[in-house]
């Protein structure tokens, strides 16, 4: 038995295909609509598209899966972070409206200073300890490189003035005592003082998460999840993956970017035979490491001071260590993907690139650079150079559209979310959301990349950087498959290839390039199983 769609509009190389099979799930036969119907037989399944516009589902290359299905639980403080009351307004109507069992923190995740009307200015835990003094409460920014705790979050993660802020971090500090904010590394002193969700209660965050992902038309997640909770074992985490896929509950492939920090568990890790181990459903992939902050929270680190102030940010490892673990992983064959926002953590994150490249050379590496936002001319060459894979976010111009030339230096600004230079010079550059910190939200990525304009209208930035509408969708599909080495198998609508597509409400060809967002997911297929819509 198989299945047949026809009377549609497919992207795909060849033009005028209107129709295909899946069996088997794959794609089998792509044509037009009279040569594809004319192998229906009895017991098939036959489909009307409705004229719509089919392309290959779509792969989101860097984003944290385990976190959106946490994440949906917190109060959603992205839908309001107009201003510091409308914070504080969403915390006290989601702890009224959901109550918290026993031992429970309120959370929530999403606030970004930089939209406040009434303040311009971070949280701390006085703003905090007014919603609640007896229950503890954590609030991360949208980037996730800084949070803010109440005083009780504070006493349970045992936080005082005597605290040292850790290497990569910084422990926010007024009148000599700790103000409730955490930057970075130092946020991993949160660690054994909130409860732990159990493997079941991580099975069901991950299906929450695929759902959300489906309504998106997203079928490929390469997630970092291993980070989400450092106190849980990563066997434990992939555990989970396993079982859903066992159930046939994992309606996203899954390509796990695993987060170690240090030496001895990454050679554990490689020691145990899981490095690159997997299913179509759920593989591990590269090394990731989280090279420095964040452009919004000011702890990207840059070569040049932020603009009026002496600060650069910082990187979370030292020069050494990035080396060391970036040599480790390549002399056994493991792909790496850095995130590096900065340009100054990006010199570091190509020397060790380069460096490891010189003690084992592999023709075919695929090391990749996460985010590549802030960089010089120079660094593009020595990438191009190089061969990186390159994890770019389109949808961050949305928000960095407002704050780059307040932030960076011009010199620097010029070259900086240089993608379509990338591009030209003939790297793979994927897309993706870095989801939760934006949501998996395809249509506004994929409109962001064209228009290289914000959703209220501010930009365009550098419009010679924006990329075509192929373009724009390859990088969300086969350039995204390319970062998992998978592009022989999924990216595209073709015989052979698993049978993973989104059907949209419009034809992305024949619409203003300013209304892309609007263009809504009618149905997501994922090995030709309907996981979303009708």
């Amino acid at each position: 038995m198989k299945k047949v769609f026809y009377n549609g509009k497919v992207y795909n190389e060849r033009g005028g295909v209107t129709a295909f099979t899946v069996e088997g799930g794959v794609f089998g036969v792509l044509g037009a609509d009279e040569e594809v119907l004319s192998l229906v037989r009895d017991g098939d399944e036959v489909i009307d598209l409705r004229g719509a516009f089919v392309c290959p589902g779509f792969n989101d290359s860097h984003m944290h899966l385990l976190n959106l299905g946490q994440t949906l639980s917190f109060a959603p403080l992205s839908a309001h972070t107009g201003s510091l009351a409308e914070v504080k307004e969403c915390l006290k109507n989601h702890l009224e409206k959901n109550g918290l069992p026993a031992g429970a923190w309120l959370c929530g995740r999403g606030w970004n200073q930089d939209y406040f009307s009434d303040e311009r200015r971070m949280p701390t835990r006085r703003d905090l300890d007014e919603i609640s003094s007896d229950i503890p409460i954590l609030i991360t920014r949208a980037c996730g490189h800084c949070c803010v705790l109440n005083s009780k979050a504070l006493e349970a993660a045992g936080i005082t003035a005597d605290t040292v802020s850790p290497e990569g971090g910084t422990i926010g500090m007024e009148g000599g005592e700790p103000d409730g904010r955490l930057f970075d590394n130092a946020m991993e002193l949160l660690n054994g003082a909130r409860p732990l969700p159990d493997k079941e209660e991580l099975k069901a965050m991950i299906r929450l998460a695929c759902a959300e992902l489906n309504r998106y038309g997203v079928t490929s997640s390469q997630t970092d999840d291993y980070c989400v909770f450092r106190e849980i074992p990563w066997q434990t985490v992939n555990e989970a993956y396993r079982e859903l896929e066992a159930e046939g509950a994992l309606t996203v492939r899954v390509y796990e970017q695993c987060n170690f920090t240090g030496i001895e568990e990454l050679r554990g890790f490689i020691e145990s035979g899981e490095a690159g181990k997997g299913s179509r459903f759920f593989r591990t992939g590269p090394l990731k490491l989280l090279g420095d902050g964040a452009l919004g929270s000011r702890t990207a680190h840059l070569s040049k001071p932020y603009l009026g102030t002496d600060s650069r940010g910082f990187s979370l490892f030292s020069p050494e260590h990035m080396k060391a673990m970036v040599s480790l992983a390549n002399a056994n064959g493991m792909q790496t993907a850095i995130h590096a926002i900065g340009d100054a953590c990006l010199d570091e994150v190509l020397d060790a690139i380069e460096s490891a490249l010189k003690e084992n050379p592999r023709a075919d590496h695929r090391h990749g650079v996460i985010h590549c936002q802030i960089s010089r001319a120079d660094q593009l060459e020595r990438m191009i150079g190089l061969g990186v894979h390159v994890y770019a976010q389109s949808i961050f111009l949305d928000y960095d559209n407002h704050i780059v030339n307040e932030l960076v230096d011009p010199n620097v600004a010029a070259t900086s979310y240089n993608w379509k230079t990338l591009l030209k010079g003939g790297l793979s550059v994927s897309n993706g959301s870095d989801c939760p910190v934006e949501a998996p939200d395809v249509m506004r990525g994929i409109e962001c990349a064209v228009t290289r304009t914000s959703m209220d209208g501010t930009g365009p930035y550098l419009p010679d950087q924006a990329f075509t509408l192929d373009e724009a969708i390859d990088s969300f599909t086969v350039r995204g498959a390319e970062a998992s080495f998978e592009e022989h198998i999924k990216g595209r609508i073709e015989e052979g290839f698993l049978a993973d597509f989104v059907v949209l409400g419009a034809d992305p060809f024949g619409t203003e390039p300013r209304k892309l967002h609007g263009i809504p997911v009618k149905a997501t297929y994922l090995g030709g199983r309907r996981v979303f819509g009708e």
